[in-house]
Order: C-alpha cells, then sequence, then structure tokens
C-alpha cells in the first residue's frame, strides 16, 4: 500500500512534457498554453501559480527556443538578429535556469517569470550559452519538454578559446584587478594545459553527446558562428526554416559597419548594434602555440564532424 501510495504522489509531482508549438498555428497555441497551465499547476511547489494572459492573449510562456551555446560563439548576436523577427520574443537576460541549482529550486514557475511578454503566434526564446557544457542541463530541459528547439552556435574552437581568455580578461582590467598572461593558462609543464577550462569548453563533441541522449539531431540546429560574423544574412534564413517561421529578415537588416568592424542591425530604419564588448581584439599568441592548440583539437573536430554529419572551416 505505501509503494502505491508513493507512486501516486511521483506522478503528480513529476513534470509532465510540454509539446513544442508551431510557429504559426492558432489551435497549436491554445492548446500550449493549457498544457503549460496545467503543468505549472501541478509543479508548483507553494501553491503560487497565477493565471497570466491579459486581454488582448499576451502572457509569458515557457520558451519553446533556447539557444544553449557555446559561450563566446556568438549566443548574443544571433538573439539580436533573430529578435528582428516579429514572430520572437526573446528573454533579455541569460536565465540559468538549468544550470544553477538555486534558480533551479524555484520552478517553472519562477521560469516563466523571467521570459518576456508574448503575444500567441510568437515563439519566446532564451539564451544561456553555458547550458551547452553542463552535464546536468539536457535531462532538465527534456523533462520540461521533449519536443524542445535548440540552437546552438560554434565557432572555431581555437578562436572560441582565445575569445574566452579575452573575456575574463577584460573583466579584470574593468576592475582594475591583475590577470595573469593567457600563455601562463595555455602552458603547463611546457606542454599544452588541456585542463584549462576554456579548451574544456572547445570539446564540442563530449558535450554534444550529452545532448544527443536526451534529444535527436534533428531537434539541434547548429549554427556556423564564423559564417555568422562574416556573412549573417544566410545563418539566418536557416534558423528561420528550421523554427518554421515565415521568411521576415531580409539582407537589408544587415549593414557592415567599417568603425566596428562587424555587422550591424537595421530595423524599421532604425540602427543598432551590439555592445562594445563584442568584437575585442585577442590577445598576441605564439604562432609555435596556436599550432599547438590547432593540433590538439584536430582529432575532437573530427569526432564532432562525424557525430554531427556535418563539417566546419576550423583548422
Amino acid at each position: 500500500m505505501a509503494a502505491f501510495l508513493l507512486g501516486a504522489v511521483l506522478l503528480i509531482v513529476q513534470p509532465q512534457i510540454v509539446p513544442s508549438r508551431p510557429a504559426i498555428n492558432s489551435k497549436a497555441e491554445t492548446s500550449f498554453q493549457s498544457v503549460q497551465r496545467e503543468l505549472l499547476k501541478k509543479t508548483s511547489q507553494k501553491n503560487d501559480f497565477k493565471e497570466n494572459i491579459n486581454s488582448n492573449g499576451s502572457c509569458r510562456q515557457l520558451p519553446q527556443t533556447i539557444i544553449i551555446g557555446v559561450r563566446k560563439g556568438g549566443t548574443r548576436a544571433l538573439l539580436e538578429m533573430l529578435s528582428l523577427h516579429p514572430d520572437i520574443a526573446a528573454a533579455e537576460s541569460e536565465v540559468h535556469f538549468f544550470d544553477w541549482e538555486d534558480h533551479y529550486r524555484n520552478g517553472l514557475q519562477w521560469y516563466i517569470n523571467q521570459m518576456p511578454v508574448s503575444y500567441p503566434h510568437q515563439i519566446t526564446v532564451e539564451k544561456t550559452p553555458a547550458y551547452f557544457t553542463s552535464p546536468k542541463v539536457p535531462g532538465r530541459v527534456y523533462n520540461m519538454n521533449q519536443s524542445m528547439r535548440l540552437l546552438l552556435i560554434l565557432r572555431d574552437p581555437s578562436e572560441r578559446v582565445l575569445s574566452d581568455y579575452t573575456q575574463v580578461f577584460y573583466n579584470h582590467m574593468q576592475k582594475h584587478k591583475p590577470y595573469p598572461s593567457i600563455e601562463q593558462f595555455l602552458i603547463k609543464d611546457g606542454e599544452l594545459n588541456v585542463d584549462y577550462k576554456a579548451i574544456n569548453r572547445s570539446l564540442y563533441y563530449i558535450h554534444m553527446q550529452n545532448w544527443l541522449k536526451y534529444f535527436p539531431l534533428g531537434h539541434i540546429h547548429i549554427v556556423d558562428g564564423d559564417k555568422l560574423i562574416k556573412d549573417p544574412f544566410p545563418e539566418i534564413e536557416k534558423v528561420e526554416r528550421f523554427l518554421k517561421l515565415s521568411p521576415q529578415i531580409n539582407a537589408s537588416n544587415f549593414y557592415f559597419n567599417k568603425t566596428k568592424g562587424f555587422y550591424c542591425l537595421r530595423d524599421s530604419g532604425r540602427e543598432r548594434c551590439l555592445h562594445e564588448s563584442k568584437g575585442r581584439a585577442h590577445p598576441q599568441v605564439d604562432t609555435r602555440l596556436l599550432e599547438k592548440l590547432h593540433e590538439y583539437f584536430h582529432e575532437p573536430n573530427k569526432k564532432f564532424f562525424e557525430l554531427v554529419g556535418r563539417t566546419f572551416d576550423w583548422h
């Protein structure tokens, strides 16, 4: 009898799978909101669920798409570019719901409160680059929605390592704190320091294997971050098709800013660029050290290409 009661309790408290919502389908949208309501009621531990659908049909929704990474791969640029589409509602800040225990313990009602208010025809998107490399995140996302559409943007692993270091270096500089040179991180006892966290984050095939335990490859669209920098429009077109969005973003939405050295956005006559922290120059690294980095990533990159059935123009 005790075992039966325990099973019944687990069925009540266990989060149910939320089917993802097609981009343009009013019946499916209504169904999604209904399922979301029931999910929140069942998983609310404090009885604090609040119905938040406004009179015009807008509300805060669980995301139907998540940009899962990778750190310094171009996630902010991807989100800003995708936000040009009228059917996209994007969360402004990185939520860190699935990878930070303090946030995850708050439950789905807290998560949904971090999302933007959106209309029924819109897809809600959030981006947290740390999701890709966190072992516990894939299972947690799956438990919320096994039909989730995932976006992963990757760059040349070696370049990503340099960008990773550069970000932390400038963060210390702004706080007037000293920070070691990149050589001190990359070299240990005369050899490449493979324990350096920035290098581990660039071992894409290891982290991808973890996601593929839960989601089929067809649910994960990989954006080429290097191509997004050089020519953003074709990459965004592919994202539109993956999310089943109507083609609304055009080549005219992008223009090259010679001063900044990268593409900026043009929307309804207004022009805007990414934050000045984007596009910072990488530190000068000895050629031989770069070659060691390229050699180290050669085999992991090959394994990644085989895993996803696709090649990228990396060293």
